[in-house]
């Protein structure tokens, strides 16, 4: 079937997979420019997958930009940076994007800082061990940029017994609006360039492949000029489809190799990084920086001021459309892109490491996915034409609307979705797929905890 794909395509590609609009040409062509600090930022301890980090710093400290606050719990955690010198003011429960409440710290910015960042001691890729890099990266508290927000360090240790030939750094961003790594690409091509000698240094990978989509020639020359001499590095360009930037996905299109069920990368010998998280090694680590801020495409039919943005970490969402102004009828916003991002449940919600996106629709254009009537299952075939790993959304749906979330685990392969809203995207009926099987996960997750 994937030849067949790739005949018909003229490229290398996946099976499956849809095309939604792409809308991203109004900020594509836009510059990275510097938001402005807001007046109170929150940040969350816990802004990655693992334990959330030990504060270090108390209320009433007087912090400065870029200095280390909270220490990792543990291997799958990692640090967190002041994202502006100032005050903490008080660490208390905040709201997250899943309206729970979770630690934060309250900082105020100094209003007449210069907000210079601090720099630490350089790292040299080239006489760094693995494990250095690998420390540094988790002390300096960078995790995967793509959405994920896995910690970066946790996914460079290659399990004893693998190995890995191939370092795939993930440009394609399909994700509709999104374009903050287009704009990486563009103006911190050196920092990809730097960033991948550390990861091909601490992952022992002897070359690394940049996968960019097609919809991104710019970025593609951009990348190939910014190459070394002598550098193990190429560029390889994809087909535009969703969703080619999931890692499963991309790794087969570039590699012709399949995860296993259950898998992850390591298992066929590769490892993924997104191209922003690349870049921002890149740049932090022969400065000796933590992350304290990073890009984000700010867009929508219900903004204004269109853009990429580079935003201090704890920004909140409030701030951010105060700042770049919103239609009147703003009616949702959007944290991450309209495929696999989450309906802002507040305006208080801030940014954290994992924040690709934040994306406002006006109520007219919400109405037209909010208020569609929902039909019973034709077993019309679209959701699983269209599911890139091949399950069948059909069935999983069925069997969720009748609650029979462990069968759908065993039998049917449930965890093995990612996610991605594809089947969502093409149901002719309008049901809410996606929902239902993580609502289906989630109950799957609990009753392994429950057991023990």
């Amino acid at each position: 079937m994937r030849d067949i794909v790739r005949q018909l395509i003229g490229g290398k590609t996946f099976a499956h997979g849809i095309h939604p609009p792409e809308s991203k040409e109004e900020t594509c062509g836009l510059a990275i420019h510097q938001f402005p600090f807001a007046p109170l930022l929150i940040v969350p301890l816990s802004q990655h997958i693992g334990k959330p980090a030990i504060p270090t710093a108390r209320e009433g400290d007087e912090v400065a930009r870029g200095q280390r606050i909270a220490e990792p719990d543990g291997f799958v955690s990692v640090a967190i940076h002041a994202p502006a010198s100032g005050i903490v003011r008080r660490i208390a429960p905040s709201p997250n994007i899943n309206g729970k409440m979770e630690p934060a710290f309250f900082l105020e910015p100094f209003p007449a800082s210069t907000q210079e960042v601090i720099e630490g001691p350089p790292l040299s890729a080239s006489s760094a061990s693995p494990a250095q890099i690998i420390d540094t990266i988790q002390s300096a508290g960078v995790v995967g940029l793509g959405g994920a927000g896995f910690p970066t360090h946790a996914k460079l240790k290659v399990p004893e017994g693998k190995n890995v030939d191939t370092l795939v750094i993930n440009g394609a961003e399909c994700e509709p609006y999104l374009t903050t790594d287009h704009r990486v690409m563009l103006e911190h091509a050196d920092d990809v360039m730097t960033g991948i000698s550390y990861l091909l240094r601490a992952t022992g990978a002897k070359h690394a492949v940049i996968a960019v989509e097609a919809n991104k020639q710019d970025a593609t020359e951009k990348l190939r000029d910014a190459i070394p001499s002598g550098a193990t590095i190429k560029v390889e360009v994809l087909p535009v489809k969703y969703p080619q930037g999931a890692e499963k996905m991309l790794i087969t299109s570039l590699l012709e190799r399949e995860i296993p069920s259950g898998g992850l990368p390591v298992d066929v010998h590769a490892i993924c990084v997104n191209v922003g998280t690349t870049a921002e090694l890149g740049k932090l680590l022969p400065s000796g920086i933590g992350l304290h801020e990073r890009v984000i495409t700010v867009g929508g039919p219900a903004i204004r001021k269109k853009g990429n943005y580079r935003i201090p970490i704890g920004t909140t969402l409030r701030f951010i459309l105060e700042t770049v102004g919103t239609e009147d009828d703003l009616s949702t916003v959007v944290m991450g892109g309209p495929m696999m991002g989450t309906t802002a449940s507040s305006l208080d919600i801030p940014i954290i490491k994992g924040s690709t996106g934040v994306i406002a629709f006006t109520s007219s254009e919400a109405k037209r996915t909010t208020s569609r009537k929902q039909y019973p299952c034709i077993h019309c075939g679209y959701c699983v034409d269209a599911c890139p790993i091949s399950l069948n959304p059909s069935q999983l749906g069925l069997l969720a609307a009748s609650g029979r979330h462990q069968e759908m685990a065993d039998e049917h392969h449930l965890l093995d979705c990612f996610e991605c809203g594809c089947c969502t995207f093409v149901c002719p009926s309008h049901i809410p797929l996606v929902q239902q099987f993580r609502i289906a996960k989630a109950s799957v997750r609990k009753a392994a905890r429950a057991a023990g």
